[in-house]
C-alpha cells in the first residue's frame, strides 16, 4: 500500500451488530451491549480519542492500531454542487419514481413538525443490508441514491459477502449484487432491481456548506433494530479520522453527537431539510473505560459520496480519488528515534521511503529527510503531517521544510493524486 504510516498513540475498534439470528426484529427487552477487547501497549489521550468502526462481526469490538495515509488529501469536489433546498438528488444520480415527501421550512416553533417531515421523507430511502459471510449473517444499513436501484453503504458492511439482500422500508426483501467498492473511503455501492412501484431516492446535500451546531438526524439499523432515528447536532467539521491497519482514512469527516451504534454503518445522516449530508461510519472509544463513547460519532461527507458514487456505478471502481498525494512513507520522530538514528531533531516525520515518480521524488525529497513543516504548519509527527496534507488538493504547490543531516531545506512540492485503492 502506498504511503501508509502508523500512529500508535491511538487505536480504533471495529464494532459489529450481533449475528442476524441473534438480532430481535422488535425492540429488545434488555439493553443491547457489545463486548470489546483492546490491543496491549496502545496509549491514548483525550485529544486523540480513536473511532469505533461499526462493522459487522459477531457483535465484538476488535481493537486495531490507528493507521493514517500520509498521501491523503481531499478535493473540494467543485464539479458536484448541490442546493441544500433541492428536492432532487442533486443531479448526480437519476431520481427515483417512488413517492417523494416535502419538508416545511423551519421556523421558531415548528421544529417537531420539521423533524417528522424529514423522517417521513428520508426513511423510505434507508434500507437494511443483510449480508452472509463465512462467519454467518449480519446486518448493516444503506441509502438509495439512484432510482435505478443503486444503494450506497460502507465497504466494511459488504466486505467478504458471499450473498446479500436488501430490505426496503415497506418490508420488501430483494436480492442485491455488489457493484463495486472504494476501500480507501470505506464506501461501496450495491444494486437491486427496483420494484414496480419505484424507489424513494435520498436527496444529496452539499456537505461543504454545513455549519457546526446544525441539527441532524441519523437513520439506520443499529444492532439490527430497523429504521431507528436518533437526533443531534453537528459537533465539529473537518475531522481526519482513521480506521484500523489497512482500513480507510476519512478526511473532513462530520462529527456528530447523534447516536451512532453498530448497524448504523452505511445509513443516513441528514439535515433538517431532508438532505443526505453524510454516511455514519465511526464512533469513538472512551479511553478511560475502553467503551464506546457517548455522543462522539463520525460520518463520511456526502460530497465524497457524490464524487465516488458515480465512478463506482459507471465502472465498478474509483479511478479519480481527488485526494492529494505526497508520495512518501514516514514514521514519527521522537527522542528515542532521534538518538537511535543520530538525527539532529527530536520531532517531525522521518521519510522512510519515497515513491518513484511521486510528488516528493519529483521535488527532490529523499529517504532520511525529516519533515518539520508543511505549508507553514509545524509537523511534529505523522498525524500532523497527514492532517496538513488532508487540507490540500492534487496539483497544489506547497512548501515543505525538512532537515537533511544538519541542513535545513525548504522545498516546493506539487502534490500528486492518491491512486485508487491506496
Amino acid at each position: 500500500m502506498e504511503d501508509p504510516y502508523v500512529d500508535n498513540r491511538s487505536r480504533v475498534a471495529y464494532a459489529a451488530p450481533t449475528q442476524t439470528e441473534e438480532v430481535p426484529r422488535q425492540a429488545p427487552t434488555q439493553p443491547l451491549t457489545a463486548p470489546h477487547q483492546a490491543l496491549p501497549g496502545q496509549m491514548q489521550t483525550p485529544s486523540t480519542m480513536p473511532p469505533v468502526y461499526p462493522r459487522r462481526s459477531n457483535g465484538a469490538l476488535i481493537a486495531l492500531s490507528l493507521v493514517l495515509m500520509v498521501v491523503l488529501g481531499v478535493g473540494l469536489f467543485a464539479g458536484w454542487q448541490f442546493g441544500r433546498t433541492s428536492t432532487s438528488n442533486g443531479g448526480v444520480f437519476p431520481s427515483g419514481t417512488g413517492p417523494q415527501s416535502t419538508v416545511p421550512s423551519l421556523t421558531g416553533n415548528n421544529i417537531q413538525a420539521v423533524r417528522e417531515a424529514v423522517i417521513a421523507k428520508v426513511r423510505p430511502a434507508v434500507v437494511e443490508v443483510n449480508v452472509t459471510t463465512q462467519q454467518g449473517g449480519a446486518i448493516g444499513s444503506g441509502v438509495i441514491i439512484d432510482g435505478r436501484g443503486y444503494i450506497v453503504t460502507n465497504n466494511h458492511v459488504v466486505s467478504g459477502a458471499q450473498s446479500m439482500n436488501v430490505t426496503l422500508f415497506d418490508g420488501t426483501n430483494l436480492p442485491a449484487q455488489l457493484v463495486g467498492t472504494d476501500s480507501a473511503d470505506d464506501l461501496a455501492v450495491v444494486k437491486i432491481t427496483p420494484p414496480s412501484k419505484g424507489l424513494t431516492v435520498a436527496t444529496l446535500g452539499d456537505s461543504s456548506k454545513l455549519q457546526v451546531g446544525e441539527d441532524v438526524l441519523a437513520i439506520g439499523n443499529p444492532l439490527g433494530i430497523t429504521q431507528t432515528v436518533t437526533n443531534g447536532i453537528i459537533s465539529a467539521l473537518g475531522r481526519n479520522v482513521s480506521e484500523g491497519q489497512g482500513g480507510a482514512t476519512i478526511p473532513n469527516a462530520i462529527q456528530t453527537d447523534a447516536a451512532i451504534n453498530p448497524g448504523n454503518s452505511g445509513g443516513a445522516l441528514v439535515d433538517l431539510q431532508g438532505n443526505l449530508i453524510g454516511i455514519p461510519t465511526l464512533t469513538a472509544i472512551d479511553p478511560e473505560f475502553n467503551t464506546p463513547a457517548s455522543g462522539v460519532g463520525f460520518a463520511i461527507p456526502s460530497n465524497r459520496v457524490a464524487s465516488v458514487g458515480p465512478q463506482i456505478i459507471a465502472s465498478g471502481s474509483v479511478t479519480h480519488t481527488g485526494r492529494a498525494a505526497l508520495g512518501v512513507s514516514v514514521t514519527t520522530v521522537d527522542a528515542n528515534l532521534a538518538s537511535q538514528d543520530n538525527l539532529s531533531v527530536d520531532h517531525g516525520a522521518l521519510i522512510a521511503s519515497v515513491s518513484p515518480n511521486g510528488a516528493a521524488a519529483t521535488a527532490g525529497l529523499q529517504a532520511g529527510d525529516v519533515i518539520v513543516q508543511f505549508d507553514s504548519k509545524p509537523v511534529t509527527d505523522t498525524q500532523s503531517l497527514g492532517d496538513a496534507i488532508a487540507n490540500h488538493n492534487p496539483g497544489d504547490t506547497v512548501t515543505v521544510n525538512v532537515v537533511r543531516g544538519t541542513q535545513q531545506l525548504t522545498i516546493n512540492v506539487k502534490l500528486g493524486e492518491l491512486q485508487a485503492g491506496n
